[in-house]
Protein backbone atom coordinates (compact mmCIF):
# COMPACT_ATOMS: atom_id res chain seq x y z
CA UNK A 1 0.00 0.00 0.00
CA UNK A 2 1.19 3.50 -0.79
CA UNK A 3 2.49 5.81 1.95
CA UNK A 4 0.68 8.68 0.30
CA UNK A 5 -2.67 8.30 -1.43
CA UNK A 6 -2.68 8.55 -5.19
CA UNK A 7 -5.26 10.48 -7.15
CA UNK A 8 -7.32 8.29 -9.45
CA UNK A 9 -9.66 9.46 -12.18
CA UNK A 10 -13.21 8.15 -12.31
CA UNK A 11 -15.32 8.32 -15.47
CA UNK A 12 -18.77 8.53 -13.87
CA UNK A 13 -19.27 12.06 -15.20
CA UNK A 14 -18.04 11.32 -18.73
CA UNK A 15 -19.31 7.88 -19.66
CA UNK A 16 -22.99 8.87 -19.98
CA UNK A 17 -24.84 12.06 -20.90
CA UNK A 18 -26.59 12.56 -17.53
CA UNK A 19 -25.31 12.38 -13.97
CA UNK A 20 -26.01 14.00 -10.60
CA UNK A 21 -22.77 15.97 -10.20
CA UNK A 22 -23.27 19.72 -9.77
CA UNK A 23 -21.14 21.97 -11.98
CA UNK A 24 -20.97 19.43 -14.80
CA UNK A 25 -23.18 21.19 -17.34
CA UNK A 26 -20.77 23.88 -18.51
CA UNK A 27 -17.81 21.52 -18.58
CA UNK A 28 -19.23 18.99 -21.02
CA UNK A 29 -19.45 19.28 -24.82
CA UNK A 30 -22.45 21.22 -26.09
CA UNK A 31 -23.58 18.12 -27.95
CA UNK A 32 -23.53 15.10 -25.65
CA UNK A 33 -23.73 12.48 -28.36
CA UNK A 34 -21.55 9.39 -28.07
CA UNK A 35 -18.77 10.70 -30.30
CA UNK A 36 -18.51 13.99 -28.40
CA UNK A 37 -18.48 12.31 -25.01
CA UNK A 38 -15.88 9.81 -26.20
CA UNK A 39 -13.67 12.66 -27.39
CA UNK A 40 -14.10 14.51 -24.07
CA UNK A 41 -13.21 11.33 -22.17
CA UNK A 42 -10.08 10.77 -24.21
CA UNK A 43 -9.00 14.38 -23.65
CA UNK A 44 -9.32 13.96 -19.89
CA UNK A 45 -7.51 10.63 -19.96
CA UNK A 46 -4.66 12.10 -22.03
CA UNK A 47 -4.30 15.02 -19.63
CA UNK A 48 -4.48 12.76 -16.59
CA UNK A 49 -1.83 10.42 -17.96
CA UNK A 50 0.44 13.33 -18.83
CA UNK A 51 0.02 14.59 -15.24
CA UNK A 52 1.10 11.25 -13.82
CA UNK A 53 -2.28 9.72 -12.97
CA UNK A 54 -2.08 5.95 -13.32
CA UNK A 55 -5.44 4.74 -12.00
CA UNK A 56 -8.77 4.90 -13.85
CA UNK A 57 -12.09 3.84 -12.31
CA UNK A 58 -15.11 2.83 -14.38
CA UNK A 59 -18.31 0.80 -13.96
CA UNK A 60 -20.88 -1.05 -16.01
CA UNK A 61 -23.45 1.60 -15.07
CA UNK A 62 -21.27 4.51 -16.19
CA UNK A 63 -22.76 4.33 -19.66
CA UNK A 64 -19.95 3.68 -22.15
CA UNK A 65 -17.10 4.36 -19.73
CA UNK A 66 -15.52 0.92 -20.14
CA UNK A 67 -15.88 1.18 -23.91
CA UNK A 68 -14.31 4.65 -23.97
CA UNK A 69 -11.43 3.52 -21.75
CA UNK A 70 -10.88 0.36 -23.80
CA UNK A 71 -10.64 2.35 -27.02
CA UNK A 72 -8.26 4.85 -25.47
CA UNK A 73 -5.99 2.11 -24.10
CA UNK A 74 -5.89 0.40 -27.47
CA UNK A 75 -5.11 3.65 -29.28
CA UNK A 76 -2.47 4.92 -26.83
CA UNK A 77 -0.87 1.59 -25.95
CA UNK A 78 -0.42 2.39 -22.25
CA UNK A 79 0.23 -0.69 -20.14
CA UNK A 80 1.04 0.87 -16.77
CA UNK A 81 -2.42 1.78 -15.50
CA UNK A 82 -4.50 0.32 -12.70
CA UNK A 83 -8.05 -0.24 -13.95
CA UNK A 84 -10.91 -0.76 -11.53
CA UNK A 85 -14.50 -1.41 -12.50
CA UNK A 86 -17.78 -2.27 -10.82
CA UNK A 87 -20.80 -4.51 -11.38
CA UNK A 88 -24.30 -4.55 -9.88
CA UNK A 89 -25.88 -1.48 -11.49
CA UNK A 90 -26.85 -1.56 -15.16
CA UNK A 91 -27.09 1.60 -17.26
CA UNK A 92 -30.63 1.80 -18.66
CA UNK A 93 -30.83 5.49 -19.59
CA UNK A 94 -30.74 4.91 -23.35
CA UNK A 95 -28.27 7.80 -23.75
CA UNK A 96 -31.03 10.28 -22.89
CA UNK A 97 -30.87 13.25 -20.54
CA UNK A 98 -34.56 12.96 -19.79
CA UNK A 99 -34.70 9.23 -19.04
CA UNK A 100 -37.04 8.40 -16.19
CA UNK A 101 -34.53 5.83 -14.87
CA UNK A 102 -30.81 5.94 -15.59
CA UNK A 103 -29.56 2.84 -13.77
CA UNK A 104 -30.97 -0.27 -12.13
CA UNK A 105 -29.38 -2.19 -9.27
CA UNK A 106 -29.29 -5.96 -8.89
CA UNK A 107 -26.85 -7.90 -6.72
CA UNK A 108 -27.36 -11.40 -8.08
CA UNK A 109 -25.19 -14.14 -9.52
CA UNK A 110 -26.85 -13.71 -12.91
CA UNK A 111 -26.08 -9.98 -12.95
CA UNK A 112 -22.48 -10.64 -11.93
CA UNK A 113 -21.92 -13.24 -14.66
CA UNK A 114 -23.46 -10.98 -17.30
CA UNK A 115 -21.52 -7.91 -16.32
CA UNK A 116 -18.20 -9.66 -15.72
CA UNK A 117 -18.48 -11.01 -19.27
CA UNK A 118 -19.28 -7.52 -20.57
CA UNK A 119 -16.42 -5.91 -18.65
CA UNK A 120 -13.83 -8.44 -19.74
CA UNK A 121 -15.02 -8.32 -23.35
CA UNK A 122 -13.98 -4.66 -23.34
CA UNK A 123 -11.06 -4.59 -20.93
CA UNK A 124 -9.92 -8.22 -20.93
CA UNK A 125 -7.14 -8.75 -18.39
CA UNK A 126 -6.69 -5.03 -17.70
CA UNK A 127 -9.11 -5.10 -14.75
CA UNK A 128 -7.17 -5.51 -11.53
CA UNK A 129 -10.00 -4.57 -9.15
CA UNK A 130 -13.65 -5.59 -9.68
CA UNK A 131 -16.15 -4.27 -7.16
CA UNK A 132 -19.75 -4.78 -6.12
CA UNK A 133 -21.36 -1.46 -6.97
CA UNK A 134 -22.98 0.35 -4.06
CA UNK A 135 -23.25 -2.39 -1.47
CA UNK A 136 -25.70 -1.60 1.33
CA UNK A 137 -26.49 -3.46 4.51
CA UNK A 138 -29.74 -4.84 3.07
CA UNK A 139 -28.13 -6.30 -0.07
CA UNK A 140 -29.11 -9.93 -0.85
CA UNK A 141 -25.41 -10.55 -1.55
CA UNK A 142 -24.75 -11.15 2.15
CA UNK A 143 -26.80 -14.35 2.16
CA UNK A 144 -26.28 -15.52 -1.43
CA UNK A 145 -23.85 -18.42 -1.05
CA UNK A 146 -23.57 -19.11 -4.77
CA UNK A 147 -22.70 -15.49 -5.53
CA UNK A 148 -20.14 -15.36 -2.72
CA UNK A 149 -18.57 -18.58 -4.01
CA UNK A 150 -18.28 -17.03 -7.47
CA UNK A 151 -16.68 -13.86 -6.13
CA UNK A 152 -14.23 -15.93 -4.11
CA UNK A 153 -13.40 -17.92 -7.25
CA UNK A 154 -12.68 -14.69 -9.12
CA UNK A 155 -10.39 -13.54 -6.30
CA UNK A 156 -8.52 -16.85 -6.55
CA UNK A 157 -7.60 -16.00 -10.16
CA UNK A 158 -5.67 -12.93 -9.01
CA UNK A 159 -8.29 -10.24 -9.62
CA UNK A 160 -8.78 -8.22 -6.44
CA UNK A 161 -12.45 -8.34 -5.44
CA UNK A 162 -13.96 -5.41 -3.57
CA UNK A 163 -17.11 -3.41 -3.03
CA UNK A 164 -18.22 0.20 -2.99
CA UNK A 165 -20.59 1.58 -0.38
CA UNK A 166 -23.31 4.21 -0.19
CA UNK A 167 -25.90 5.35 2.32
CA UNK A 168 -25.99 6.29 6.00
CA UNK A 169 -25.03 2.76 7.13
CA UNK A 170 -21.71 2.63 5.28
CA UNK A 171 -19.75 1.75 8.41
CA UNK A 172 -21.94 -1.23 9.25
CA UNK A 173 -21.80 -2.41 5.64
CA UNK A 174 -18.00 -2.24 5.50
CA UNK A 175 -17.58 -4.22 8.72
CA UNK A 176 -20.03 -6.91 7.68
CA UNK A 177 -18.62 -7.26 4.17
CA UNK A 178 -15.08 -7.79 5.38
CA UNK A 179 -16.28 -10.60 7.64
CA UNK A 180 -17.47 -12.67 4.66
CA UNK A 181 -15.43 -15.81 4.04
CA UNK A 182 -15.61 -18.82 1.75
CA UNK A 183 -13.51 -21.89 2.56
CA UNK A 184 -11.56 -19.93 5.13
CA UNK A 185 -10.62 -17.12 2.73
CA UNK A 186 -12.00 -13.58 2.82
CA UNK A 187 -14.17 -12.71 -0.14
CA UNK A 188 -13.28 -9.01 -0.21
CA UNK A 189 -9.93 -7.26 0.13
CA UNK A 190 -10.84 -3.76 -1.10
CA UNK A 191 -13.43 -1.09 -0.38
CA UNK A 192 -14.43 2.13 -2.14
CA UNK A 193 -16.51 4.35 0.15
CA UNK A 194 -18.00 7.81 0.04
CA UNK A 195 -15.87 10.10 2.20
CA UNK A 196 -15.85 13.87 2.18
CA UNK A 197 -15.84 16.64 4.78
CA UNK A 198 -19.64 16.68 4.80
CA UNK A 199 -19.90 12.89 5.25
CA UNK A 200 -16.79 11.45 6.96
CA UNK A 201 -18.69 8.99 9.17
CA UNK A 202 -17.13 5.86 7.66
CA UNK A 203 -13.58 7.03 8.39
CA UNK A 204 -12.96 5.04 11.58
CA UNK A 205 -14.08 1.79 9.96
CA UNK A 206 -11.99 2.47 6.86
CA UNK A 207 -8.96 2.93 9.12
CA UNK A 208 -9.70 -0.48 10.66
CA UNK A 209 -10.04 -2.00 7.19
CA UNK A 210 -6.73 -0.61 6.01
CA UNK A 211 -4.96 -1.70 9.20
CA UNK A 212 -6.21 -5.21 8.44
CA UNK A 213 -4.50 -5.10 5.04
CA UNK A 214 -7.38 -4.09 2.78
CA UNK A 215 -7.19 -1.54 -0.05
CA UNK A 216 -9.15 1.66 0.69
CA UNK A 217 -10.39 4.06 -2.00
CA UNK A 218 -12.32 7.25 -1.26
CA UNK A 219 -15.06 8.37 -3.65
CA UNK A 220 -17.46 11.32 -3.97
CA UNK A 221 -14.83 13.45 -2.25
CA UNK A 222 -16.47 16.62 -3.61
CA UNK A 223 -19.92 15.55 -2.37
CA UNK A 224 -21.19 15.35 -5.96
CA UNK A 225 -20.08 18.94 -6.52
CA UNK A 226 -21.75 20.43 -3.44
CA UNK A 227 -18.37 21.50 -2.05
CA UNK A 228 -17.60 23.33 -5.30
CA UNK A 229 -20.87 24.78 -6.55
CA UNK A 230 -21.50 26.63 -3.28
CA UNK A 231 -18.40 26.01 -1.15
CA UNK A 232 -18.87 26.37 2.61
CA UNK A 233 -17.00 29.27 4.14
CA UNK A 234 -14.03 27.26 5.50
CA UNK A 235 -13.50 25.65 2.08
CA UNK A 236 -13.72 28.96 0.23
CA UNK A 237 -11.41 30.74 2.69
CA UNK A 238 -8.76 28.03 2.55
CA UNK A 239 -8.92 27.98 -1.24
CA UNK A 240 -8.43 31.74 -1.40
CA UNK A 241 -5.56 31.62 1.09
CA UNK A 242 -3.76 28.85 -0.84
CA UNK A 243 -4.48 30.23 -4.28
CA UNK A 244 -6.37 27.14 -5.41
CA UNK A 245 -9.98 26.26 -6.17
CA UNK A 246 -12.46 24.84 -3.62
CA UNK A 247 -12.34 21.37 -5.19
CA UNK A 248 -8.60 21.21 -4.53
CA UNK A 249 -9.19 21.92 -0.85
CA UNK A 250 -11.91 19.28 -0.59
CA UNK A 251 -9.72 16.71 -2.32
CA UNK A 252 -6.77 17.70 -0.14
CA UNK A 253 -8.83 16.83 2.92
CA UNK A 254 -9.38 13.35 1.48
CA UNK A 255 -5.70 12.98 0.58
CA UNK A 256 -4.84 13.82 4.19
CA UNK A 257 -6.63 10.73 5.50
CA UNK A 258 -3.98 8.18 6.57
CA UNK A 259 -6.24 5.23 5.74
CA UNK A 260 -6.65 6.14 2.05
CA UNK A 261 -4.72 4.34 -0.68
CA UNK A 262 -6.39 6.26 -3.48
CA UNK A 263 -8.70 9.24 -3.78
CA UNK A 264 -11.06 9.46 -6.73
CA UNK A 265 -11.57 12.63 -8.73
CA UNK A 266 -14.42 12.69 -11.25
CA UNK A 267 -13.71 15.57 -13.64
CA UNK A 268 -15.98 16.37 -16.57
CA UNK A 269 -13.28 18.27 -18.48
CA UNK A 270 -9.55 18.86 -18.66
CA UNK A 271 -10.01 22.17 -16.83
CA UNK A 272 -11.77 20.41 -13.97
CA UNK A 273 -9.05 17.76 -13.89
CA UNK A 274 -6.31 20.37 -13.65
CA UNK A 275 -8.23 22.10 -10.88
CA UNK A 276 -8.65 18.81 -9.02
CA UNK A 277 -4.97 17.98 -9.29
CA UNK A 278 -4.19 21.19 -7.45
CA UNK A 279 -5.03 19.21 -4.31
CA UNK A 280 -1.52 17.76 -4.37
CA UNK A 281 -0.14 21.24 -3.64
CA UNK A 282 -2.34 21.83 -0.57
CA UNK A 283 -0.92 20.14 2.52
CA UNK A 284 -3.40 20.85 5.30
CA UNK A 285 -2.41 21.64 8.85
CA UNK A 286 -4.21 19.82 11.64
CA UNK A 287 -6.21 22.90 12.62
CA UNK A 288 -7.28 23.47 9.02
CA UNK A 289 -8.39 19.89 8.61
CA UNK A 290 -10.30 20.04 11.88
CA UNK A 291 -12.11 23.15 10.66
CA UNK A 292 -13.11 21.38 7.47
CA UNK A 293 -14.30 18.29 9.30
CA UNK A 294 -16.47 20.46 11.52
CA UNK A 295 -18.66 20.82 8.41
CA UNK A 296 -19.88 17.24 8.80
CA UNK A 297 -23.59 16.58 8.52
CA UNK A 298 -25.61 13.81 10.11
CA UNK A 299 -25.31 10.86 7.69
CA UNK A 300 -29.08 10.58 7.30
CA UNK A 301 -29.29 14.25 6.34
CA UNK A 302 -26.38 14.02 3.92
CA UNK A 303 -27.80 11.00 2.09
CA UNK A 304 -31.29 12.48 2.01
CA UNK A 305 -29.83 15.56 0.31
CA UNK A 306 -27.91 13.41 -2.16
CA UNK A 307 -31.06 11.48 -3.07
CA UNK A 308 -32.68 14.75 -4.14
CA UNK A 309 -29.94 15.69 -6.63
CA UNK A 310 -31.26 15.65 -10.18
CA UNK A 311 -29.77 13.85 -13.13
CA UNK A 312 -28.88 16.40 -15.79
Amino acid sequence: MADKPEIAVGLAALGRPAYINLGREGALPGNRDVASMRAATWEVLDAAYAAGVRWVDVARSYGRSEEFLSGWLAERGHTDLTVSSKWGYAYVGGWRLDAEVHEEKEHSLARFEQQWAESTALLDSRISLYQVHSLTIDSPLFTDGALLDRLAALAATGVRVGFSTSGPAQAETVRRAFELERSGQRVFTAVQSTWNVLEPSVGEVLAEARAAGNLVVLKETLANGRLVAEPPEPVAELAAARGVTPDAVALAAALAQPFADAVLAGPASVAQLESNLGAATVPLEDAELARLLALREAPADYWAHRSRLEWN
